[in-house]
């Protein structure tokens, strides 16, 4: 008996041996599956990296990079958390249940980064230059040069590293496709002068066209004011004084309150302000107060059709 079940062990470890042998086989022998394995690099804002195989797990640092990789069907195994929300934005917080928080994009927790082990770092030089070498000990990293008002430059990189460019470009033609439909529905209303302000906590600003929804409303070819009419990103440190800047056809204004109530009060302040109610906006009631995240703090695929989406019930459905 005991010769028996020798035999049995001997016979047994034999089939696994050759089921282990075909396995390699199989990997070598250039199937579907192994193209996913094939390497490519990527050109980007501190060198070329390469990165073997389609990424898995994947690390974002970036509030815009966040929504490239949910708008590529990509759910990060970490990302850091948005600039408001606890921890994501409203618009997003379903699709990132799961998802771990390493830090913010000015202050990254890199042992939680690790801890993860990624396939894959996405962040930006504008933020993360001094941390790229750590990051890049950890896994293959990727880094846009900047954060701008246009979401399109950074996803298209963002989908080239996570070897889907080809649905990335089918991300932007939809999108592109959008704003010339809308473009087509709002017809003579985008004659009208939209002004954007924002509220912050000790700071007023005026929106201009290098914000994201200055290049959104500029690629819908909405006109603007003549003092926003400039191809920079704001006015800062706006004072009262400065109020009748504000006037338009439309004003949109968006408030970053980050918990403490300031920023709210700031813009209850204002805009209860005999100067701003005398704005021909305020007078004609088209004042109308829409989500900082989406207007302007998100920065990414997500929130561009959100804004696409406000844009067209304040212009098409009221």
């Amino acid at each position: 008996m005991k010769l028996r079940g020798l035999l049995s062990l001997l016979l047994i470890t034999a089939l696994l041996f050759l089921a282990a042998c075909g396995n390699k086989e199989e990997k070598s022998s250039g199937s579907d599956s192994d193209k996913n394995e094939e390497a490519y690099s990527v050109e980007h804002a501190m060198g070329t990296t390469e990165i073997k195989g389609t990424p898995e797990k994947v690390v974002i640092l970036t509030n815009e990079g966040t929504e490239a990789l949910l708008e590529l069907g990509v759910t990060p195994a970490g990302a850091v958390q948005s600039w408001t929300g606890d921890p994501w934005y409203d618009h997003i917080s379903d699709d990132m249940k799961d998802v771990e928080v390493v830090g913010t994009e000015s202050e990254l927790n890199i042992e939680a980064i690790a801890k993860l082990q990624p396939d894959l770092i996405i962040g930006t030089k504008m933020r993360q230059e001094e941390q790229y070498n750590q990051l890049n000990e950890i896994a293959p990293t990727v880094m846009s040069e900047t954060l701008k008002g246009n979401w399109k430059e950074n996803f298209e990189l963002y989908s080239k590293a996570l070897n889907k460019e080809e649905e990335g470009k089918e991300v932007i033609a939809q999108y592109d496709q959008r704003i010339e439909d809308l473009k087509g529905k709002l017809g003579d209303k985008l004659n009208q002068e939209i002004s954007m302000v924002r509220f912050l906590a000790g700071d007023v600003r005026i929106y201009h066209k290098d914000s994201f929804s200055g290049v959104i409303l500029d690629q819908l070819g909405f006109a603007r004011p003549e003092d926003q009419d400039v191809d920079d990103f704001a006015e800062n440190g706006v004072t009262k004084e400065r109020i009748p800047a504000m006037d338009g056809d439309v004003l949109f204004y968006f408030t970053y309150e980050t918990g403490d109530g300031e920023a709210n009060k700031l813009a209850e302040e204002w805009i209860n302000d005999p100067l701003f109610k005398n704005l021909e906006a305020a007078k004609a009631g088209n004042v109308h107060e829409v989500s900082d995240a989406i207007w302007n703090t998100a920065g990414g695929v997500v929130a561009a059709n959100k804004m696409l989406d406000d844009i067209e019930k304040y212009f098409l459905e009221q």
